[in-house]
Order: structure tokens, then sequence, then C-alpha cells
């Protein structure tokens, strides 16, 4: 059965950072890319970042913390890494991580491309 654990969430201050992690299991990490997306309250999921298998091809949402985080993986504890630099209160949302078979500029950013989604972890930005 396919698991993603999304962690490293958390309550922080603006101009803060965490890292955010997804490890996965029962399935080939190794062979899937793996997406972040976010959720604000009352607002649709949005795309923020994807890392393929091979971890120098990654994408990052144009809009969509640009600048401010880094996806990187380590398949050996099949997990990957979200990165979150100077984080604003607009950033506050749910995390989640999905698994994706394929990877593509255009279509990393849909939801629809994704076969396995974790549960989230909270990022909230207070000031």
């Amino acid at each position: 059965q396919a698991l993603l654990v999304e962690s490293g969430g958390g309550l922080v201050q603006p101009g803060e950072s965490l890292r955010l992690s997804c490890v996965a299991s029962g399935f080939t990490f190794s062979n899937y890319a793996i997406g972040w997306f976010r959720q604000a309250p009352g607002k649709e999921r949005e795309f923020v970042a994807v890392i393929g298998w091979n971890p120098t091809d990654m994408h990052y949402s144009n809009s969509v913390m640009r600048g401010r985080v880094t996806v990187s993986r380590w398949d050996a504890v099949n997990t990957v890494y979200l990165q979150l630099t100077d984080l604003k209160p607009e950033d506050t949302a749910a995390y989640y991580c999905a698994a994706a078979r394929s990877i593509g500029e255009v279509t990393s950013r849909l939801e629809g491309n994704y076969d396995f989604w974790g549960q989230g972890t909270q990022v909230t930005v207070y000031s």
C-alpha cells in the first residue's frame, strides 16, 4: 500500500524558515516524481514544486513562493524535502506531497497527474 507522510510544519513568525519532509513507502520511490502542493483555508490547492526521479529535473511554480522554496530528494531514505524560506503570513496553508510516474513542466502542475497523496502538514505564519 502506497503511503506518503509529510512532516515539518509548524507555527513560525514572518521571515523564518521551515523544512518539510515527505517520506514514502509501499512503492518504488526512485521511479516516481514527487510534487508539493499547498491549500490555504477557503482556497483551491495550488502547485508549489516538483522533483523528478532524476534529482536535477525540477520545476517550480512561477507565482507561489517564487525564489523562496527549494525541493530536493534523498532516495536512500525515500524522502523528498521542501525548504521554505522567508515565510510570510500568506504562506499559511496545509502542504501536501504527491507521487507521479511522469514529470513535465505543464503536467506536474495538475493534481490529476499524481497517483498518491499524503495527508498534509500545516504551516502557520503569524505576525
